[in-house]
């Protein structure tokens, strides 16, 4: 994911955090003289892929533009325990203030990122691609979205807004499959039309139907080795499929080898571990 156009997206939710944790103003940092610099460095606990650093940096730049905040590593990194990740220098009051905001942000997204690492490796070598769905931290979207793409897997839609996602509810009240679609070629053209199909006859309606994309929800892996090689056979190709439903770590290799394009999962955004990180004054 591009971050330059979702700056503003960074600022709201960093503004919104400080607001939440400083509020009217840090009452124990006014124990510490206001004059008094200090030098720290944060530190990963644990083994980690590391996202985040432009949240980091807006917290203290919302929080004191004169903290200076010197990156050791960068996104994608991966580090183990003990491992510097950046250093801060500038007033005590403000490293102490902006610490909890900037961490949140960091062990977070590192953690998203992490567990997407780990996920992208047991389909290592398949050529599916691992997507994420809007199971997501309310107000961190990009956030998240943005750690998932760090930790080597894929972003599905952003939100409701920027592609179709055709399913059950969707098609009773339509009509059908084909009248869905239709509908949603009217709507907003040149967004992309994905269906979700339970059985092969709403397969076969659905690559009818002219869609970009077939979610085959709750297939087994065998009926989705027929259900791909039906599509590809039907479609020359031309359509995507993607896997999706009760698909755990111990079945997605399975799932991957399938030949499906795509297998989303909630659990990359929904289940994530925050890394284990800290911040030590030097000075």
């Amino acid at each position: 994911m591009d971050l330059t156009q979702h700056q503003t997206d960074i600022r709201n939710a960093v503004t919104r955090a400080i607001k939440e944790d400083i509020g009217t103003g840090d009452i124990t940092a006014q124990l510490i003289p206001a004059e008094q610099k200090s030098h720290a460095r944060i530190i990963s606990r644990e083994h980690a892929v590391i996202a985040g650093q432009a949240w980091v940096t807006e917290v203290f730049r919302q929080v004191d533009p004169e903290v200076e905040v010197d990156w050791k590593v960068k996104d994608g990194d991966v580090v183990e325990a003990d491992q510097v990740l950046f250093e801060l220098k500038g007033s005590s009051r403000s490293l102490l203030s902006g610490e909890r905001c900037a961490l949140n942000f960091l062990q977070s997204l590192s953690g998203t990122a992490t567990l997407c690492e780990h996920y992208a490796s047991l389909v290592e070598g398949t050529g599916v691609k691992l997507l994420d769905t809007r199971k997501t931290i309310p107000g961190l979207r990009i956030a998240q979205k943005y750690a998932v793409s760090v930790g080597g897997c894929f972003n599905h839609r952003i939100g409701l807004y920027d592609a179709f996602l055709i399913k059950e509810n969707h098609i009773m009240a339509a009509g059908s499959i084909s009248d869905a679609v239709r509908q949603a070629h009217d709507i907003a053209p040149g967004k992309p039309v994905e269906v979700e199909v339970e059985t092969m006859v709403q397969l076969e309606e659905a690559i009818s139907a002219g869609t970009d994309i077939i979610m085959l929800d709750n297939f087994s892996p065998a009926d989705m080795k027929v259900a791909v090689a039906f599509t590809r056979e039907r479609s020359a190709g031309n359509i995507k499929l993607e896997a999706s439903g009760g698909i755990t770590k111990d079945t997605l290799r399975q799932y991957a080898e399938t030949g499906v394009d795509y297998i989303s999962i909630g659990a990359l955004t929904k289940d994530c571990k925050a890394i284990d990180l800290s911040m030590r004054m030097v000075g």
